[in-house]
């Protein structure tokens, strides 16, 4: 029998169709292939769904969903959320935080005491725990448990959170770590002296899928050229920045591009670019490709990535990618499979959307280098390996 045959997974957030999030998607998608693979897989989550208040929405209990058990337990309903704000308004700011402050500030975190009771009682039940994503109390709590056999799968950024001395304590704590990136790796090297010895790159597989390139603009009537966006929108994914950007780029140059933009969240925009956006908000994964395989290029403005899965899925799409060369993570994605361009500033992106609209062979290279990437380092055997090989090994 494996050592590492009874597995744990741990995150805050859990969806039985669609996803909540890339980091709690990831560890459902290992959680659901080490169960499709053999290993008997237990599921600890919340009832929440909304990681903006964090309400339980979903009934607590145990549930069969696939090959998973699933526990979900609710959110501790005291959480002092003013004092959670304060503190973490001065770690946004960079003002000085003593340990007290970061206690104060995790604990007031999402957490669930039912969860961690839950650990506790039949932690012994199992060979290994994977916890994340690293920012929440739900992980930081939980890893304090068992620490011995528990893997962080941090999806760490490098953010001012990263750099709390209670973060630092956690890693140490970890029996290892599951990364998704290189650069991801490097980052807890850099931060906390985290040795290689005990850590694995792993990520997550993804699904080759086939699209026609023409069918979203047809159904759609959409004409001009366009680019897209997929995901949560929101200031720290960089969306404000895509559509000042874009909204330049048209300006300046007088071509007509369009936004295109699947996902949740406002979108903050000048009123001139308004009408030039197609949100079409959450829609079928069938839609959402098309939609990438019709587009000049994914455009991923975020700086903190750890893994960028919906880069990703365009290179599946045969789309390029055209992403922030502050994200260490997406830049490397990009230099790795020669699938995209990268920008530091405007006159950058201007240079390289325009390079992309006048060079379809470019544009048409690319988004080909990009999906043998893909094929080759995410295809999901080549992903089970790596987690698989980690469980046994590490630790």
């Amino acid at each position: 029998m494996s050592c590492a045959d009874r597995i744990a997974f741990i995150a805050p957030r859990f969806a039985e169709h669609g996803t909540v999030g890339g980091a709690e998607t990831l560890l459902k998608k290992l959680a659901e292939h080490a169960a499709a693979a053999g290993h008997h897989v237990t599921f600890l989550t919340t009832c929440a769904q909304n990681h903006f208040s964090w309400e339980n929405t979903l009934p607590p209990g145990q549930r069969k969903m696939g090959n998973l058990d699933v526990h979900f337990f609710p959110v501790d309903a005291e959480r002092d959320v003013g004092a959670f704000l304060r503190v973490q308004g001065q770690i946004d700011r960079g003002a000085p935080v003593t340990a007290h402050e970061e206690e104060i500030w995790i604990q007031n975190s999402v957490n669930s005491r039912a969860l961690c009771d839950f650990l506790r009682a039949h932690g012994d039940e199992f060979d290994r725990i994977l916890a994340g994503p690293y920012l929440f109390g739900v992980t930081y709590n939980a890893s304090r448990i068992w620490p011995k056999k528990t893997f962080l799968v941090p999806c760490l950024h490098d953010e001012a959170f990263a750099y709390l001395g209670l973060m630092r304590g956690m890693f140490d704590r970890a029996a290892g770590c599951l990364f998704n990136s290189a650069p991801e790796r490097e980052l807890a090297r850099r931060l906390y002296d985290f040795p290689d010895a005990k850590s694995a790159v792993v990520g997550m597989g993804l699904d080759s899928f086939e699209v026609a390139a023409t069918a979203f603009a047809k159904r759609r009537g959409l004409t001009a050229s366009y680019v897209i966006y997929s995901g949560r929108r929101e200031t720290l994914k960089g969306t404000p920045l895509l559509c000042d950007y874009l909204n330049a780029f048209r300006e300046r140059t007088g071509r007509d591009v369009k936004l295109v933009c699947t996902g949740s969240g406002p979108i903050e925009a000048p009123p001139a670019l308004q009408e030039h956006i197609l949100d079409l908000g959450f829609v079928s994964e069938h839609e959402k490709h098309e939609a990438m395989a019709g587009a000049v290029a994914f455009v991923h403005p975020s700086v903190n990535e750890s893994f960028g899965i919906v880069l990703l899925e365009a290179w599946l799409a045969r789309t390029p990618g055209l992403v922030h060369a502050k994200s260490a993570v997406l830049r490397w994605q990009c230099a790795q499979s020669n699938g995209g361009l990268w920008f530091r500033h405007y006159p950058d992106f201007e240079e390289a959307l325009l390079r992309l609209l006048d060079d379809p062979p470019l544009r048409r290279a690319l988004g080909e280098n990009g999906r043998n990437y893909v094929l080759r380092a995410y295809a999901w055997p080549a992903v089970e390996q790596r987690l698989f090989q980690a469980l046994e090994n590490l630790g």
